[in-house]
């Protein structure tokens, strides 16, 4: 138990580094992954294809958002027993875990891809994305039970005191996926389905990465024979959800906007608005990384009833992402039009509304880093009401109501100015419950 042993030695300064520079640098590798894709797609196939890859991200998303909702809360629990030295108990928590996300993946999967036509056009595509989106979701939803195993391996791998691996992994993941990416558009120009294509493999390749943990001396991590037991999966689901439903609300995010600007600007809206998600991407990414650092420290603390170590790495967590959050608004303020240069030589009209979109929205993130720590701590500690109301406000109940109401009054910019509002108004319930019970 050396490497879980030391949660309760060394500084928690050093603890918090420990965990946070691996998930941040296996985060960020996945987010430029993810631009790289972007980027790939747009020069290679053009604007249209790459608005129908945007608007198959959902897909994606629900996926991945699958995984989470079972993976964070089980990972959340298995830290907690750890954390209280309920060893064995721990151990069948990991074990139902990856099974029941296994099961569950593969099933939703399967069943969509008979309804890939209906969903893609609910999705937001149109006669000229169409043909995109069917690809890419085909092969999505056909093998995306892969990265959901993936990532969830890799949340248990970091809550079992191995976040190197972890980062090592989502490396792995993300260089093996660029160069596929690569080989597969440009050599043997497969189009959006290869794209698709070197996702997964890139997948398998990290789960092979994240198996190496349990060759490791550290490793507690222990498939055992377990029967299911609704408890442990009602408790996993229960914390797990705000995660889940974080992940949805990305996914209501891409479709809101996407059939939003549909309207407002067709298709040159869509294709504005993919080059924003990427770059969104890459700050969300972070912040997940940041998320996904605190989690394993607060779980462990608070199943160990630590409660001073506890709120120390609260607020060495709240004052990181207020630093990063300030970065990446001036960066997205000083140099957004380099940045959407970089997805391709997009017509003036594209480009214009991308700017003024980066502009805009890169205000959220004075605010959003501070939400995702706070929604990761009331997870953590069993505050999942105001851990589920800020995920759902978030992306989901304000963000929506923002769309309804901004865009009649100030036309496209009220459509990027939604989610920066949407996360000032959830600080603010924020900063009340937090008075009120802390």
């Amino acid at each position: 138990m050396a490497q879980l042993n030391r949660l309760e030695t060394e500084s928690v300064w050093r603890t918090f580094v420990r965990y946070l520079v691996p998930s941040l640098v296996g985060m960020l590798l996945m987010a430029v992954n993810f631009v790289v894709d972007g980027v790939m797609v747009g020069n290679r196939l053009g604007p249209v294809a790459l608005a129908g890859v945007g608007i198959a991200q959902p897909v994606y998303t629900v996926f991945l958002a699958m995984s989470i909702w079972i993976g964070v809360g089980a990972a959340t629990l298995y830290s907690q027993h750890m954390g209280a030295k309920l060893y064995e108990q721990a151990q069948h928590i990991f074990t139902q875990a990856l099974f029941l996300i296994f099961g569950s993946t593969l099933i939703i999967g399967v069943t969509a891809l008979f309804f890939r036509e209906p969903l893609a056009y609910a999705l937001g595509a149109n006669a000229d994305t169409y043909p995109y989106v069917s690809r890419y979701m085909h092969v999505l939803l056909l093998f995306g039970f892969v990265f959901t195993i993936e990532n969830a391996l890799s949340v248990f791998v970091r809550n079992d005191g191995n976040p190197n691996l972890a980062m090592v992994s989502l490396m792995t993941t993300a260089l093996v996926n660029i160069a596929l990416n690569y080989v597969f558009l440009y050599v043997f120009n497969w189009g959006v389905t290869g794209a698709a294509l070197s996702t997964i493999l890139a997948a398998v390749l990290g789960i092979l990465v994240l198996c190496l943990h349990f060759f490791t001396k550290t490793n507690h991590l222990r498939f055992v024979r377990s029967t299911f037991d609704k408890r442990l999966f009602v408790r996993s689901v229960v914390i797990g959800f705000p995660s889940f439903l974080s992940e949805v609300g990305i996914s209501v995010f891409t479709l809101a906007h996407n059939v939003t600007l549909k309207y407002i600007a067709g298709t040159d809206g869509v294709a504005a608005f993919s080059v924003l998600n990427y770059v969104h991407s890459v700050m969300l990414m972070a912040f997940l990384g940041l998320g996904a650092a605190i989690q394993p420290l607060i779980s462990y603390f608070h199943g160990a009833q630590n409660r001073a170590r506890e709120q120390q790495t609260m607020k060495i967590a709240i004052w990181t992402a207020v630093a990063a959050g300030s970065l990446s608004f001036l960066v997205g303020l000083l140099a957004a039009r380099p940045i959407v240069a970089i997805f391709g030589d997009f017509p003036q009209d594209i480009m214009a509304l991308a700017v003024t979109g980066v502009r805009l929205f890169f205000i959220a993130y004075l605010f959003m880093g501070v939400n995702f720590v706070m929604m990761t701590y009331y997870q953590s500690i069993g505050h999942v009401g105001m851990a589920t109301w800020i995920t759902a406000a978030r992306e989901i109940v304000v963000m929506l109501a923002f769309l309804l109401i901004l865009p009649p009054l100030f036309g496209i910019n009220g459509v990027w100015l939604a989610i920066p509002l949407s996360e000032i108004v959830v600080l603010a319930t924020i900063y009340a419950y937090h008075r009120r019970h802390f």
